[in-house]
């Protein structure tokens, strides 16, 4: 009875990795391990009764469900816990400036974590704090994830006109722009656009799925910012976030 149960374990992870590769009906299952179609029938019909796999109600077809993606995430944001301390810890010794760990929280970004520089000017502390998605580096990096539409309808519940200095996207299609380009560079620079006098390099970390988690960002007085200094900050930053994301980990 227990060779029988642990083959019936092995069957349905050896069922889920194959549907990790795309949807697929029981027979292209069962060719695939080689196995019989009553065998996979049986797992298939189990794995979705537990929420483990979806079948599709037109192609008959078999995908990956939703409580296999609700268990990576969990599994994704206890490592995150876990490994960001040490990992801003790390980065602000690399570039001996203040680091964040930051996550969005409806339409603000919130600071959840921080590790403070040793040196006589700093930025304020912002730890427990929320500030707008759209003129922080943070913000803009947890956008990374959402589309132009959900992104139009999260700042259109915002009353009145977006925030930030002359510097920041004050509409939401300037905002739309200036995510266009910063996906594309992985990363998002934010030269005094929430407060004069502050300059913020942010990047995501993402999930398995491509989505941001968090966003790692570093937060320097501009006036002590040189263009190589900014380089060096931009490839320790996105670094440290592509470190951290549970994609990068498994």
């Amino acid at each position: 009875m227990a060779n029988d149960s642990l083959t019936s374990v092995h069957r349905a992870l050896d069922v889920l990795r194959t549907l990790g590769a795309g949807p697929l009906g029981v027979q292209a299952v069962a060719e695939a391990l080689a196995a019989e179609k009553t065998q996979i029938s049986r797992t298939l019909k189990v794995l979705l009764e537990e929420g483990f796999a979806e079948r599709d109600p037109k192609t008959l077809e078999y995908r990956l469900g939703w409580q296999l993606y609700a268990l990576a995430g969990a599994a994704g944001d206890g490592r995150l816990r876990q490994d960001a301390p040490r990992a801003l810890r790390t980065l602000v010794q690399e570039l001996g400036e203040a680091a964040y760990l930051t996550v969005r929280e409806g339409d603000a970004a919130l600071t959840v974590l921080s590790e403070q520089a040793g040196r006589s000017v700093q930025a304020r502390e912002w730890i427990g704090r929320g500030t707008p998605l759209t003129c922080t580096s943070s913000g803009r990096a947890l956008l990374f994830g959402l589309a132009d539409a959900e992104i139009a309808t999260l700042l259109a519940a915002r009353p009145g006109a977006l925030p930030g200095t002359r510097r920041a996207p004050r509409t939401v299609a300037a905002v739309l722009k200036r995510l266009r380009e910063e996906r594309v560079a992985g990363h998002v620079v934010a030269a005094e656009e929430y407060e004069i006098g502050l300059t913020a390099v942010a990047a995501p970390v993402l999930d398995f799925r491509g989505t941001p988690l968090a966003a790692v960002n570093v937060s320097v007085p501009s006036f002590r910012l040189t263009e190589d200094g900014l380089a060096r900050i931009v490839a320790a930053v996105t670094a440290t976030a592509a470190d951290l994301s549970p994609g990068a980990r498994a």
